[in-house]
């Protein structure tokens, strides 16, 4: 189910009334993808997966566009590479993978609806599809071949809690985790393919992992990023994937820049609010002035 924006919400707490919050441990797999093999890359997450679920995972995030890579030539290439969410074959892939090892999964994928292209991600379970967000903010050359996403941040409920997506770039935008956490998610799973920016010295942490622990902080949930690694068409990609405590600090990880690893956490959903109470006088959510900023 798909709660609407502002559903069952206390202003206190930014969560819903009716979420069943749990104990459960999610991992974020970092790996390579190949511009242009959706067959080998689903094989590839494929393994991924059922070493994850071996590992005791219940909920899977991977990269952004893990099933199509991201570093598109043409229009046309894209075009021969996405499908339709759900019911293409990389959903379809991920929808069963799902149901038969009982878990969630939450994949960037390249979609098509007709002849419009997003930047997109989906999120199945062990009853199948659940739903899918189309990323808001595009970055760079991705202007070129994606329309912006056109579904708002929907908030999914699950077995074990209401979840949220972002994509990438996305997470530069306080909003986007703001929006989300007063619509009731307690974690944002994160798709992404983050870049090197050349302000960021290589030799001190990714920019992208300082914003989202920032951003799980402030708000007081989750949040899990799946990054790729190597280099694509001349673009290299950071790695660093990252789980991070309703508190701000890394649960797991962050992992490597460069190779294929599985991050790992147990995530205790039942603390969300209580992280959020700061003290006798103090919440996250409920200390907002939005009289005064909207």
């Amino acid at each position: 189910m798909i709660s609407a924006p502002g559903a069952f919400l206390r202003l206190e707490t930014g969560l819903p009334h009716e979420a069943a919050l749990e104990s459960v441990t999610l991992a974020c797999i970092q790996f390579e993808p190949v511009v242009g093999e959706p067959a080998a890359n689903l094989a590839a997450m494929e393994r991924l997966i059922r070493q994850a679920r071996a590992d005791g995972a219940s909920i899977v995030v991977l990269p952004e566009l893990a099933d199509s890579g991201y570093v598109f030539e043409s229009s046309e290439e894209l075009a021969r590479l996405a499908d339709t969410i759900p019911g293409g074959c990389s959903a379809a892939f991920l929808c069963g993978l799902a149901r038969e090892l009982a878990i969630i999964i939450v994949s960037g994928l390249a979609e098509r609806d007709g002849e419009t292209f997003y930047n997109a991600a989906m999120i199945c379970g062990p009853e199948g599809y659940i739903g899918k967000y189309r990323k808001l903010h595009l970055w760079n050359q991705e202007n070129r071949f994606f329309r912006p996403g056109d579904l708002g941040l929907p908030v999914f409920e699950t077995a074990f809690g209401p979840i949220g997506i972002a994509v990438c770039y996305d997470g530069w935008f306080p909003e986007t985790f703001r929006q989300l956490a007063l619509r009731g998610a307690a974690l944002v799973c994160v798709p992404t393919n983050w870049v090197p920016f050349p302000e960021n010295d290589p030799q001190r942490e990714p920019m992208a992992n300082v914003l989202h622990k920032a951003a799980a902080h402030s708000n007081g949930i989750y949040i899990a990023c799946a990054d790729r690694i190597g280099t694509e068409r001349g673009q290299p990609f950071l790695g660093s994937s990252l789980i991070v405590g309703p508190s701000g600090w890394p649960v797991a990880g962050p992992a490597s820049a460069d190779r294929e690893e599985i991050i790992l956490a147990r995530l205790d959903l039942s603390q969300v609010r209580a992280v959020r109470r700061l003290n006798d006088f103090n919440d996250l959510i409920g200390d907002r002035r939005s009289d005064v900023y909207g």
